[in-house]
């Protein structure tokens, strides 16, 4: 039977596609309101940052997590490229790095950033994380509009940074309870121990008026970025503005988060779909009108 190159590429875009509906959820339901050629490139970029997000899940120690991120870098450089093409994620990424010209050296910076999330080292401080999600969320929008805008520098990369930032910064207060039960904190230690709370508090489940008003400062770094993106937004092209459409997203949860009886290691920080969609809907709207 002879080959069928567009048929094979089909079924890893596919399968790019059924990951990120599967792990990324919300990031999937903005990627709705994108134009369909464009859509499954995202959906590739979108599925490797989830490949490289769960390496933690799939190693015993950081050790063979780092030669699994080695392997990515490799693929991603072209000194694996033949290998990444037989894995459907790579395939697929490698097809869209190809097709838009994508920087190599975003999602090399990515990789890298996420070496922090083999180990249990806290975040130390507001500025390491605003690099890391920078590194790890601010790309995926920035690389999303240089898709939409067909391998065109779009211009958004100032927006793109605060946007990513909002987001991850959201996402990772959301997330607080869950990855504190595995010995991890990803938010600033430094906010933490100036409200007087230490990590053994954080990691055995202690909740305490500190570490309230901790996470609450936690999420006005979020906050900020918010309002940079939105002086930014304006200069977004329309052409471009669907890469934001997950930005949409931040403020409901933030204003679920800073309800007087949020309970940070009891409740968790949920929207129904129905409203994620209605949301992203009415930001979609807005985005076409510039």
């Amino acid at each position: 039977m002879a080959a069928d190159p567009a048929g094979a590429l089909n079924e890893v875009y596919a399968q790019c596609e059924a990951l990120v509906r599967e792990r990324d959820r919300d990031r999937w339901l903005a990627a709705l309101f994108m134009p369909e050629a464009a859509r499954r490139h995202v959906h590739a970029v979108l599925a490797f940052a989830g490949e490289i997000a769960r390496i933690r899940d799939l190693v015993s120690d950081p050790l063979p997590g780092e030669v699994r991120c080695q392997w990515w870098r490799e693929v991603i450089e072209g000194e694996r490229a033949g290998e990444g093409r037989a894995h459907p994620v790579g395939a697929a990424l490698l097809d869209t790095i190809e097709r838009f010209s994508l920087p190599v050296e975003a999602f090399v910076r990515l990789i890298d950033a996420r070496i922090f999330d083999l180990y249990d080292d806290p975040m130390p401080s507001v500025p390491e994380l605003e690099g890391y999600t920078g590194d790890t969320s601010s790309a995926l929008i920035q690389l999303a509009a240089i898709i939409l805008a067909e391998g065109r520098d779009p211009g958004t990369a100032d927006a793109a940074g605060h946007a990513g930032v909002a987001y991850a910064v959201t996402g990772l207060c959301r997330a607080f309870a869950f990855h504190a039960s595995r010995g991890q904190i990803f938010l600033p230690m430094d906010v933490f121990a100036g409200h007087g709370v230490t990590r053994d508090q954080i990691v055995a489940g202690e909740d305490s008026p500190g570490l309230r008003a901790a996470l609450a400062e936690i999420r006005g770094v979020a906050r900020r970025h918010l309002g940079a993106t939105r002086r930014l937004i304006g200069a977004v092209p329309p052409s471009a503005a669907a890469a934001f459409l997950p930005v949409a997203l931040v403020e409901p949860y933030l204003d679920r988060m800073d309800r007087r009886d949020y309970l940070p290691f009891r409740h968790a920080v949920e929207l129904p779909q129905w409203r994620r969609q209605w949301i992203l809907w009415r930001a979609s709207r807005k985005a076409r009108r510039g």
